[in-house]
């Protein structure tokens, strides 16, 4: 593992740990809501795990682009003219049944009210991004179909496998990392971060002053 790839280890763990408190298995169906770094490491991990199925939702066409590179086999670009019932029609339509698990990585209340909605008997909804404090959510559908809601804050020794993930090859982290900059560049590639010129998911500030682009 290089260094590049090290610096990826950490929101790596994130989606690995949102992946085990859904306990994912090979051959589950999983939807995740919000196409972002987050989104997309849980995307990886997910794959990594034995995933079978996926569909990402977003409402940037160049999120979901990189999310189908990633492996993502179902995107759906959302907009203002889709209802909440129109979008999970959709959903369990790609899929071809519930999902197993459902990610929220939006945090958005929209979103969450989707997962849950979504996913089938006996499967789980995971929360990974932070939202409002209070939320109207149909919890009622979440009883009958017996769905377990999981939160998540981070991770809980989840790097060890996060990193034989990518030393080994199942995951390859280096699509994530979009734009580099030299440590006397720091600035600009705060604005970047700032303003999202030029669509960033992950960019690299390099300490190295023998750091040479590849």
């Amino acid at each position: 593992m290089n260094l590049e790839e090290g610096a990826i280890m950490e929101p790596l763990s994130v989606g690995v740990h949102a992946c085990k408190k859904a306990g994912i298995k090979i051959g589950d169906h999983c939807l995740i809501l919000g196409a972002g770094p987050i989104g997309l490491v849980t995307l990886l991990a997910a794959k990594a795990m034995g995933a079978s199925k996926i569909c990402i939702t977003d409402i940037l066409d160049v999120k979901l682009e990189l999310a189908k590179k990633l492996g993502a086999d179902y995107t759906i670009k959302i907009d203002k003219s889709m209802s909440e019932d129109d979008i999970v029609k959709k959903v369990i339509s790609l899929l071809g049944q519930p999902p197993h698990a459902s990610f929220d990585a939006s945090g958005v209340e929209s979103c969450v009210r989707v997962a849950l909605l979504s996913t089938g008997k006996g499967g789980k909804v995971v929360l990974i991004g932070m939202g409002k404090f209070e939320m109207n959510l149909p919890l009622t559908p979440a009883l009958t179909k017996e769905v377990d809601i999981r939160g998540i804050f981070r991770y809980n020794n989840d790097y060890p496998t996060a990193i034989e993930m990518v030393s080994s090859g199942r995951i390859n982290v280096k699509p994530l990392i979009t734009h580099h900059y030299r440590l006397e560049e720091t600035n600009q590639a705060f604005e970047t971060a700032k303003t999202q010129k030029g669509n960033p998911v992950k960019i690299l500030i390099h300490a190295n002053p023998n750091w040479k682009p590849s």
